[in-house]
């Protein structure tokens, strides 16, 4: 725990004491067996299911959007298992960042570790990329045991004392945290011939985004990849962690992509969604659906949260060609509001009448 006494004294006042409160708690949490830790995670995110809070709503409006299959029942199941997952997932934190690699190894299997040594061979360095799954810490940790050199990437939080325990904890199993926006790290990183591993799932709308369908419907979306294994030579490869039924946990990492990137950023995402929704598909509980993952990146895109959309900046109009693509019969269903959107809309309406 020296690391603390380096950290800048601002970080230690009441702000921080939540976090900090937090840290302690997971420390406890560290000495409990593994089937109770299990337990007291999934008790955790059940109650945390069960909040009027902003992350419920936009995690039942995720489901609605891309599961129209299943009935309202089947998805308030799928949300309370998720919650759970979300529990188990902070409570692994303890497991992922000071157990011993001997309880790691009890835990896991990590398949295709020949698929990553291969493409470590070539010398052009190799990028692993995954989803934002409730076993992102896992998957983190699991890589430790390959010995390859593995460089997560991370987004910092907006708390300091928070992003400063996260750095320094997922540090430890790797041979550094790289925040997600450094991209000439990231480059150096892999012209070493290293590892560089994140989740390009989430909603992005910046400089290289595109449009690409998730579940059907069209979504913000990083092309990022393909310029990065363009500039460095890198190979990409999938990686995907589970968490079993009856305990521990299944990595596999995927055999490198052929032909990548294609020419066509968007293609090359497209080919990497396709694993994401099949692994999805298997343990879609395990999925961080409380991401408002879709956003558009011109005026006229349906807003999908209703009151839990953050303010944004006016967007552009959409070119030709883009709007004159087709929405897929799925995008279509699902543009038509949640009960909870309209609900807002009508509420905030009325509100404005009354004012």
């Amino acid at each position: 725990m020296s690391w603390i006494r380096t950290l800048p004294l601002a970080l230690f006042g009441p702000k921080y004491w939540p976090t900090w409160f937090g840290y302690g708690a997971l420390r406890v949490i560290g000495f409990l067996s593994y089937p109770a830790l299990l337990r007291v995670g999934r008790m955790i995110g059940v109650l945390l299911g069960l909040l009027p809070i902003a992350y419920v709503r936009i995690a039942r409006r995720n489901l609605e959007l891309c599961f129209p299959e299943l009935d309202a029942h089947q998805r308030a199941r799928l949300l309370k298992r998720h919650f759970a997952s979300v529990g188990i997932g902070v409570c692994e934190m303890t497991l992922c960042w000071w157990a011993s690699d001997e309880r790691i190894r009890s835990l896991s299997q990590l398949e295709g570790v020949a698929h990553l040594e291969r493409a470590l061979a070539r010398g052009r360095g190799v990028i692993l990329i995954g989803g934002h799954f409730t076993t992102i810490e896992v998957a983190t940790r699991l890589l430790g045991q390959t010995k390859a050199p593995v460089s997560p990437l991370y987004r910092p939080t907006k708390n300091a004392a928070l992003a400063a325990i996260l750095k320094h904890e997922r540090s430890r199993w790797a041979v550094q945290a790289i925040p997600h926006d450094a991209i000439r790290k990231v480059i150096a990183e892999l012209r070493r011939n290293g590892v560089v591993w994140y989740p390009p799932d989430q909603s992005y709308r910046k400089k290289g985004a595109a449009m690409v369908r998730f579940f059907g419907i069209p979504a913000a979306t990083t092309t990022a990849t393909s310029r990065l294994a363009e500039i460095t030579g890198a190979s990409v490869l999938p990686y995907f962690v589970e968490r079993l039924e009856g305990g521990g946990y299944r990595g596999v990492i995927g055999p490198a992509f052929e032909s990548f990137p294609s020419g066509d950023p968007v293609a090359d995402v497209e080919r990497y969604n396709t694993l994401l929704e099949a692994h999805i598909r298997r343990v879609p509980e395990q999925y961080l659906w409380m991401h408002r993952r879709f956003k558009g990146l011109y005026a006229g895109y349906p807003d999908y949260y209703g009151r839990d959309t953050r303010p944004r900046a006016p967007l552009a109009e959409p070119p030709a060609e883009v709007s004159a693509q087709p929405m897929s019969a799925a995008a279509e269903r699902s543009a038509e509001p949640s009960s909870d959107a309209s609900a807002s809309r009508n509420s905030t309406n009325s509100a404005d009448a009354s004012g």
